[in-house]
C-alpha cells in the first residue's frame, strides 16, 4: 500500500473520531468541585534520578527495536538531561523536548491534550502557547508533588508513550 493509501485511510479514520467526539463533546459549561490536575510542584529532580528514568526508558525501547529521543525536565520546567538513541530521527529531538516541558508545565500527561483535541474537539487547545497535543510526555510525581517529566518522541504517539510511562515508572509508584 503507498503512502498516499496510507495517509487517506489514517485522514478518514480520523474524520470518523471526530464525528463520533464531537457527538459526545464534555459540557464546557459545567463547573468542577476541585481544580483538574492540581498536581503541587516539588523540589526538581536529581540527575541520579534523571539517569534512572533515561535508564528505565531506554532499556524497553531497546527491548522493542524503537529508536528514540528522550528528554527529562525539572519542576521548574529546565531540562535536566536529554539523550537520543543512535538513528532515532533528528526532527524528534525538539518534540521530546517540547513533550517534557508540557507535562511539567501543565501537570498533566500530553495525552490528556490529545484527547481533549481529538476527542472532546477542544480545538482551540491547538492555539495555547507551549502546548503540544501528543502523546509522550509524562509528569514525574514523588510523594504526591511533581518533581519533574520525561518526554519521549521518535515513534508513534502509542510507541512514545510506552516508553515515557516505562521510565517514568520509576518514579511513580
Amino acid at each position: 500500500m503507498s503512502l498516499k493509501s496510507h495517509l487517506t485511510i489514517a485522514a478518514l479514520g480520523g474524520c470518523m473520531l471526530a464525528g463520533g467526539a464531537f457527538a459526545q463533546a464534555p459540557n464546557l459549561d459545567a463547573i468542577p468541585d476541585k481544580m483538574p490536575f492540581d498536581i503541587p510542584y516539588g523540589a526538581p529532580i536529581s540527575l541520579e534520578k534523571a539517569d534512572a528514568v533515561l535508564h528505565a526508558a531506554f532499556a524497553e525501547s531497546t527491548k522493542r527495536g524503537w529508536k528514540l529521543n528522550c528528554a527529562i525536565y525539572d519542576s521548574g520546567a529546565n531540562l535536566v538531561e536529554f539523550k537520543r538513541q543512535d538513528g532515532a530521527q533528528l526532527v524528534s529531538i525538539a518534540i521530546a523536548e517540547h513533550k517534557a516541558r508540557v507535562a511539567v508545565k501543565a501537570r498533566r500527561e500530553t495525552r490528556a491534550i490529545e484527547d481533549g483535541v481529538q476527542k472532546a474537539g477542544l480545538i482551540y487547545l491547538t492555539t495555547l502557547d507551549d502546548f503540544i497535543a501528543s502523546r509522550g510526555g509524562i509528569p514525574l510525581v514523588e510523594g504526591g508533588k511533581i518533581i519533574g517529566s520525561i518526554g519521549c518522541s521518535g515513534g508513534t504517539g502509542s510507541q512514545d508513550e510506552a516508553i515515557a510511562k516505562a521510565g517514568a515508572a520509576t518514579i511513580n509508584k
